[in-house]
């Protein structure tokens, strides 16, 4: 698991009330950006916020600034952010020619809100104010004479005024004064690091991958396109459903020609364990393990008459996704499309598939008193969990084969 860092500066309103967050680039646990071009820090900083942390977990309901570089304005895409919960930043050295303004305007009609950084009232800056909501001053970089006037410039406009680095409470009170409507620095708080984990790319493609395979509406020309992707998925599985532990009546050559013997949930079965398997290069056990635990779950969902036993099968085989991903369950599962009925499963043990899910994990415990499955007798439980064992050690055997 790779770490991964964001920074963030309070912001406040005249009355000390948080506003938002300025949301900034770092590459470390030290607090500093350290040197990395602006078109870097500002793809890191969205690609941590909103892909990895997510943007409530950073900033709860408040607004997020992020600095946009030149980049960012003409060569424009459509920006993977809740517009009416981001404020974009147009840093100072940006150079407001067609190119920018065209590309500004094209954010401002999609709901976004744009701040000026760093701002200095001139010729230059006028074609921005048609487009600015905010207005940032740095505060220390004028005497104050000089902030009245860049204070009384920026006034003549319908904008709001935010004042930055102030650093005592003094320039705080002094801002209030002369109508700024926001403020950041020192006084008020510093920036803060979170931290956290990324999962590494391949492995993430990985459980994508097994996750959509176990989405039980999935038919076979989406089967086909989800194992197409992976080359050696589709070779290791034709590989084993040709071996004698299936016994099918004649070779298969293709996957349409496997689902016709075998049937779309086999296929899919055994398609995520193998998917499965490249993600556990750790120990064997472990997915030994998961896969005891997933078929157990289904049994115990088929003996009690429950629906939706492949779902049961899941929320068993994922149970153990942390250990096997070297990384918190609710990180891995955040970036999973899985249901909420799975996810409160596995992060609470929630619901009818969570209830299975702490009967089976009780049962290899050995306490027996809390391994307990709708009305199933303490012998349907354990033969159960004699099914599961012998067909963990069958799956394994196959998942392993050199063959």
């Amino acid at each position: 698991m790779d770490e991964i860092f964001v920074g963030r500066q309070p912001i406040f309103d005249r009355h000390s009330k948080l506003y938002g967050y300025e949301l900034l680039f770092r590459d470390g646990s030290g607090n500093a950006a350290g040197e990395v071009d602006g078109d870097r820090a500002t793809s890191q900083v969205i690609v941590n916020v909103f892909l990895e942390f997510g943007l409530d977990r950073i900033v709860g309901p408040h607004r997020a600034f992020i600095n946009l570089s030149r980049r960012f304005f003409v060569e424009r895409q459509s920006l993977p952010l809740p517009a009416q919960r981001v404020v974009l930043e147009v840093l100072e050295d940006v150079q407001p020619d067609a190119e920018v303004i065209a590309g500004l305007r094209a954010y401002v009609d999609d709901g976004f809100m744009v701040a000026l950084d760093d701002c200095v009232f001139q010729a230059s800056v006028r074609p921005l104010m048609e487009f600015a909501h905010i207005v940032k001053l740095d505060i220390m970089n004028w005497s104050r004479e000089e902030l009245v006037e860049q204070v009384r410039s920026f006034q003549a406009y319908d904008v709001k005024l935010l004042a930055e680095k102030v650093e005592n409470e003094e320039a705080f009170e002094y801002c209030k004064q002369l109508g700024f409507d926001y403020f950041q620095g020192y006084f008020l708080s510093r920036p803060t690091i979170v931290q956290g984990t990324q999962i590494p790319l391949n492995r993430l493609k990985l459980l994508e991958l097994t996750t959509r395979l176990q989405n039980p509406e999935v038919d076979v020309a989406e089967l086909e396109e989800i194992i197409g992707h992976d080359v050696r998925l589709s070779y290791k599985l034709l590989r084993h459903l040709n071996s004698a532990f299936f016994a099918l009546p004649r070779e298969v050559e293709s996957l349409r020609a496997a689902v016709v013997y075998l049937g779309p949930q086999r296929i899919r079965r055994w398609a995520s364990l193998l998917l499965l398997a490249k993600l556990d290069n750790q120990s064997s056990e472990l997915m030994a393990q998961g896969i005891q635990r997933a078929k157990m779950c289904e049994l115990l969902a088929m003996l009690a008459g429950r629906a939706h036993a492949d779902i049961y099968f899941t929320v068993g085989l994922f149970s153990l996704l942390d250990a096997m991903m070297r990384a918190p369950l609710a990180e891995v599962l955040d970036a999973l499309p899985l249901t909420s009925e799975v996810r409160d499963a596995l992060l609470h043990r929630q619901g009818p598939y969570g209830e299975a899910l702490t009967s089976v994990i009780a049962y290899e415990q050995g306490d027996f008193q809390q391994a307990r499955f709708a009305r199933l007798t303490p012998a349907q439980m354990t033969e159960a969990y004699l099914q599961a064992v012998a067909w963990a050690d069958q799956s394994a055997d196959v998942l392993t084969s050199p063959h």
